[in-house]
């Protein structure tokens, strides 16, 4: 749909132009980085998303592993600097998400994924937050003037907020929406964990209706984490550049000192204030996937209807 609606802005008069910024910031579906052919009607093109997933996974594997192996050189018996950030990290995902969940015979098993969402989804958020390739639009712009078909003209178009993208999101429910199969079958094994989405023991007449609603509750489960992440992500983008967007609709009515004006008194002071509020976001959004996968999986381990 932000595809359609990009083309339509597109296709309209000058004064969508603001809706084409702004939902370009938010698309970037029909920019790939790279061309790559389609294999069974898919195209595997790298968009900006994909590749910011690639950055965003380089950076945390990169970070996590040189801290690790810093303090493991060192062996000192007490974490300090990022060895003792990381530590308080695992310690907050097992101990106040993972363990009340699952319960203390599953906490191992667990906590790496969740852990990893959290630190991965984190990452992804927070990445999204700098505005790194609008300063390199910047700098194109004043110095280096790259050629219209050029990487870094196909680099610089739209947003990089890879959570903010439905299909990123929806990739990572579906991990969660399978480990939530496969603690149940690990726990009761895999035809009983099947058969515990019902209570046991009710007249046969009640299943008709149970089990298609406990199979529409299992799906809709995943759909949910897939919504409230990118939704919330994409939300506050779309604020802020909708609340920038009005120093270039007042500069074009009232002149240049009119959008000036608007942008020091109002839309400066609110989109930081927004800013700031989206630091928030990124840390409960983050908290919130994890804990909700934590308590699907433990809903599967621990069966009460």
């Amino acid at each position: 749909m932000l595809a359609q609606a990009e083309s339509a802005a597109h296709a309209a008069p000058e004064a969508s132009k603001g809706a084409v910024d702004i939902i370009g910031h938010v698309s970037n579906s029909e920019h790939p980085l790279f061309h790559l052919p389609a294999i069974f009607g898919i195209d595997f093109s790298v968009t900006k998303h994909v590749f910011m997933l690639w950055v965003v996974a380089a950076g945390v594997f990169l970070l996590i592993t040189t801290v690790v192996r810093r303090y493991l050189r060192r062996g000192q018996p007490v974490p300090s600097g990022g060895a003792n950030v990381l530590e308080v990290i695992v310690e907050f995902v097992r101990d106040t998400i993972v363990l009340p969940n699952v319960g203390e015979k599953w906490v191992r098993t667990w906590t790496p994924l969740i852990l990893t969402f959290f630190v991965f989804i984190l990452g992804a958020n927070a990445i999204g937050l700098v505005p790194i390739f609008d300063a390199i639009a910047l700098l194109d712009h004043a110095f280096i003037h790259s050629a219209p078909d050029s990487f870094l003209q196909r680099l610089i178009h739209g947003g990089a907020t890879a959570t903010g993208n439905f299909n990123v999101t929806a990739g990572l429910a579906t991990v969660t929406f399978f480990a939530i199969i496969t603690a149940g079958s690990m726990a009761h094994g895999f035809v009983q964990h099947w058969k515990n989405l019902v209570p046991h023991g009710m007249p046969w007449p009640l299943y008709i209706l149970l089990i298609p609603m406990e199979i529409i509750g299992m799906l809709v489960r995943p759909f949910a984490l897939t919504m409230r992440l990118a939704a919330n992500m994409t939300g506050g983008h779309i604020a802020i550049l909708a609340i920038v967007s009005f120093v270039f609709i007042f500069a074009e009515m009232l002149g240049a000192i009119g959008g000036i004006g608007l942008g020091l008194g109002f839309s400066v002071p609110l989109a930081v204030a927004i800013s700031g509020l989206e630091i928030i976001v990124v840390l409960v959004q983050a908290y919130v996937f994890t804990l909700l996968t934590a308590v699907f999986v433990g809903m599967a381990i621990h069966v009460h209807h």
